[in-house]
């Protein structure tokens, strides 16, 4: 029987090799990998991250930025008030009008001509100095209703309290936390895989299990109404067996359509059309799996390995890394700055309509002196944050040794129960030799053997079953211990 139910296998798998192609479990892992869009994310979160600590690289660097300036104002800049302006203007008629009321009486005993003369200088002495008060008010005048200016500035930080390196270590840890989180969604991904394959392979060996069993039965159901009609059995013996050839096409149809399910979300999972028909390499061999040693308990390589403890570690790096950033404020800060500034119109040489600049160099120091605790209770928050971090981070250890002295544990079970099953398969090929005999020769009745066909039919099914269970809690361990590649 055992021969029959690996020929019936073999030739299930060998049929459509010809228009099907075969798939390995690491080429399923390789086109889900491809496929996966979520680590397409990861993929890009990892390039943003990195990105990112570049941009933290350059705030040690001089920073060169220019700026430029336009402004129009109603009303211009006036050095001198009204006042003073209407005295230069006047300036010539002021010290004409003194010099007549102090010379009046002398000029009054010159000759006509002279006096002529006198009057002459004295209004031309009037107007060249009030021309010479309106040229100073003239040149006093800014004309400051378009104003242009312009400067190139050069920023070198040279204290921050210690912000600049927190935020560059801030930047280094999430870059490796991006690439932790790709390696636990490529974690999740090969994990799901693995389980949809070996689902794949588990529900193909039963269909070919289903499918020998329903021959054997139906062979069993044609042996039964021969001997009815011969009157060695019942009609209710009949009965019984067309009941079970019933059983076995139901058995037979909800395995095929398990399957084809399974074949779909594998193809999903690949990047391959929902109907496309593959051939799994392992569903061509009779043995799915062997027994094994059973791992060594390793919680430390779990520890090493595991992304998910070592994202929690980067929450805890990068709390305490925002506790240092926010301590740098209460720190005094020191930068030196340099540059070059241009206006127009500009002061360097008087009031000029023109562009003209300087060059400057300086210190700039920030010393915080009162924030009301501002700071102080942002601090205490952030440690508040830290501590819950690493609360869950131990919290995360603890559950991890648990899962690999379990995953470790189910190890052991798993070839435990194959070993077992194994045996019940000879014992039941055994019993079922034994049973169709007793039936030939008249002294077994149907019951017995439809009993022992069932019996044959557990047994292969739960070796199919702790077969799977094997492969299945390797993969476990292997994700448990974080080296699931």
């Amino acid at each position: 029987m055992k021969k029959t139910f690996g020929i019936l296998l073999l030739s299930a798998v060998i049929t459509p090799v010809g228009a099907q192609r075969i798939l390995s479990l690491d080429s399923c892992r390789q086109m889900a990998l491809r496929n996966n869009k979520q680590l397409g994310i990861s993929k890009l979160k990892q390039d943003v991250a990195e990105n990112a600590r570049k941009s933290a690289r350059t705030k040690y660097l001089p920073h060169v930025s220019a700026i430029g300036t336009y402004e129009f104002t109603s009303e211009e800049i006036s050095i001198l008030n009204d006042g003073q302006k209407a005295a230069l203007g006047g300036l010539g008629t002021l010290v004409g009008g003194t010099l007549q009321n102090t010379l009046g009486s002398l000029v009054a005993t010159l000759p006509p001509a002279a006096q002529m003369q006198m009057a002459q200088d004295m209004a031309n002495v009037t107007a060249g100095l009030n021309q010479k008060g309106q040229n100073i008010v003239d040149a006093f005048r800014t004309d400051t209703r378009n104003i242009f200016a312009g400067s190139v500035v050069v920023t070198q930080p040279v204290f921050m309290g210690g912000a600049i390196v927190a935020l560059n270590k801030m930047a280094d840890i999430t870059t490796e936390m991006a690439k932790n989180s790709m390696d636990a969604r490529r974690h999740a991904t090969l994990y799901q895989i693995d389980q949809a394959y070996w689902q794949v392979v588990s529900l193909h060996h039963k269909k070919a299990l289903a499918e020998s069993y329903l021959e054997l039965v139906k062979k069993f159901d044609s042996d039964v109404h021969k001997m009815i009609d011969e009157g060695v059995a019942t009609r209710s013996d009949g009965l019984s067996v067309d009941v079970k050839v019933n059983e076995a096409e139901m058995t037979l149809t909800k395995v095929n359509d398990g399957l084809v399910l399974s074949r779909m979300l594998l193809n999903q999972l690949c990047g391959l059309p929902l109907n496309e028909s593959v051939i799994l390499q392992d569903e061509q061999a009779d043995n799915i799996a062997v027994v094994e040693l059973t791992p060594q308990l390793d919680v430390e390589n779990a520890v090493a390995h595991r992304p998910e403890l070592k994202m929690l570690q980067n929450t805890v790096d990068l709390s305490k890394q925002a506790t240092n950033v926010l301590k740098a404020a209460n720190l005094p800060q020191v930068a030196l700055m340099g540059g070059y500034a241009v206006s127009n119109p500009n002061v360097l040489n008087g009031f000029e309509k023109k562009f003209a600049g300087f060059w400057h160099l300086g210190v700039i120091v920030r010393v915080p002196i009162w924030n009301w605790g501002d700071v102080m209770y942002k601090v205490r928050a952030s440690k508040g944050a830290t501590a819950i971090a690493t609360l869950e981070l131990d919290e995360a250890r603890e559950k991890i040794e648990l899962q690999v002295n379990q995953t470790t544990f189910k190890v052991d079970e798993a070839n435990k129960k194959l070993t077992m099953a194994q045996k019940n398969i000879q014992r039941a090929d055994e019993n079922l030799r034994t049973a169709n005999l007793g039936f030939q020769e008249g002294v077994i009745s149907p019951t017995v053997v439809m009993e022992a066909q069932t019996a044959w039919l557990q047994a292969q099914s739960q070796k199919i079953d702790a077969e799977i269970d094997v492969k299945l809690s390797q993969v476990d361990l292997q994700k448990a211990l974080g080296t699931l590649e």
